[in-house]
């Protein structure tokens, strides 16, 4: 590329973040059973407003919630995104980034995004590793920390049911034996079932739980574009969950419509699935809330044809009425361009009042609208199966006063003591939340 042209790429990048529009509402307007969703506001450049990545000074921590405190539980990690909690109360976590995806940064616009996305952290490689933490003396500090599992493909969901060890890989779904207490698997996975990749991979982080008789294995599988821009064919298969059958492979649609569910959790009181989405962005700062809702078998929620129900977005060509009327409106709505990704039930957690009976949301944090909205953990209090009144925080202080991002929380889970265990990929760290004894 000619210097001249690629000064003047550089210099319309750093431009974007002085562009675009700014919000007229709230972070809380757009939260909760009924958002306000305002007119979409287009605009010729779209809002970027990055949070630049530079990680936690040395002795600085997030903010805990009231009752609470917060410490490292493991650091120096790469990249950490995900996490999972095996019987005996090793941790898995999921160290990982995008894969190569050379067709997703075509073009001025989308060589332009990647270079923004570096600045959130994003652009670093992926250490294609899972590593097993181990806190054997209780003391709140993982001792012992080993390569798990290496060489995948950027893993992100993980999922265990009796000896079976299933990893969600941005590409398939892969099984291994595992046995109770090692910490460490060599035998090579065996693969269940190939999901959506290639070169073009836009959202490709792929979930993965269990059904709770172990029959089944959801996966949840993102969009490959913000509203089908790269054309519906580029679509199969993806802003969905699949059911797979895990004795023979088969899958079908579960779910659709979904733009990019990323956290899945069975609510125990109702015993349903429960995803945390990621809505579009580009219509506006206020536009559209992320959300948490329960996923109805056959459901469609509406992407990319509408939004929060049956709010068509007209940027969609062709468009489907027929589909439109058929969109489910979501549960809940968590804020607009919070990037809400991880969720977890509170079941088994020792955490004061109010966090006793909900949900833990990781709030990754915006880069489409002005002011920031996420770079949080949330809890959002349940009541018989349902959200009842609004969330709370549990973790705040990832950014600093200059609006840098110190860290950016993800995966959450509960861990085998009680405590709320937190995937931070930007600070490298998992963050322990407990009782203040």
């Amino acid at each position: 590329m000619p210097k001249t042209r690629l000064a003047l790429l550089i210099m319309f990048a750093g431009s974007l973040a002085a562009c675009g529009e700014s919000s007229t509402l709230q972070v809380a307007d757009g939260t909760g059973p009924s958002p306000r969703l305002p007119e979409p506001n287009k605009t010729l450049i779209p809002t970027v407003n990055i949070a630049p990545a530079i990680g936690w000074p040395e002795g600085a921590k997030p903010v805990a919630a009231a009752g609470t405190q917060v410490a490292a539980f493991a650091e120096g990690l790469d990249h950490p995104r995900w996490l999972y909690v095996l019987p005996n109360g090793d941790v898995l976590v999921a160290e990982t980034n995008a894969p190569p995806k050379p067709d997703d940064a075509k073009g001025v616009r989308g060589w332009v995004m990647e270079k923004v996305m570096d600045r959130a952290g994003a652009g670093v490689p992926s250490p294609n590793r899972i590593t097993l933490l181990r806190d054997a003396d209780h003391d709140g500090v993982a001792e012992t920390r080993t390569v798990f599992l290496e060489n995948l493909n950027s893993p992100f969901g993980i999922a265990l049911v009796g000896n079976d060890l299933y990893v969600a890989d941005s590409d398939k779904l892969l099984r291994f034996p595992y046995q109770p207490g090692e910490t460490a698997i060599t035998s090579p996975g065996t693969k269940v079932v190939d999901l959506p990749g290639g070169p073009l991979n836009h959202h490709w982080t792929k979930n993965v739980v269990a059904s709770q008789d172990g029959s089944k294995l959801y996966v949840s599988v993102g969009s490959n574009s913000n509203v089908g821009e790269n054309g519906l064919e580029a679509e199969q298969g993806r802003a969905a969950i699949w059911e797979v059958d895990r004795a023979s492979g088969q899958h079908r649609i579960f779910a659709s419509g979904l733009r990019n569910p990323n956290g899945m959790a069975w609510e125990p009181q109702s015993g349903k699935l429960w995803t945390a989405v990621n809505e579009r962005d580009e219509i506006g700062s206020d536009l559209v809330p992320d959300y948490i809702t329960s996923v109805k078998d056959g459901g469609f929620y509406g992407w990319p044809f509408s939004y929060y129900g049956q709010h068509v977005d007209v940027r969609v060509t062709p468009q489907n009425l027929d589909m439109v009327a058929k969109a489910i409106a979501p549960d809940y709505a968590v804020g607009p361009h919070t990037a809400s990704l991880g969720l977890t039930f509170a079941e088994g957690s020792k955490l004061p009042a109010p966090f006793s009976n909900g949900a833990f949301i990781g709030q990754h944090g915006s880069w489409n609208r002005k002011p920031h909205s996420g770079y949080k953990v949330i809890f959002v209090p349940f009541e018989g199966g349902q959200p009842k009144g609004q969330p709370v925080d549990v973790l705040t202080g990832f950014l600093d006063s200059d609006e840098k991002a110190m860290g950016r929380p993800v995966g959450v889970v509960i861990d085998q003591q009680g405590d709320l265990l937190v995937a931070d990929d930007v600070g490298n760290k998992v963050w322990r939340v407990s009782a203040v004894k």
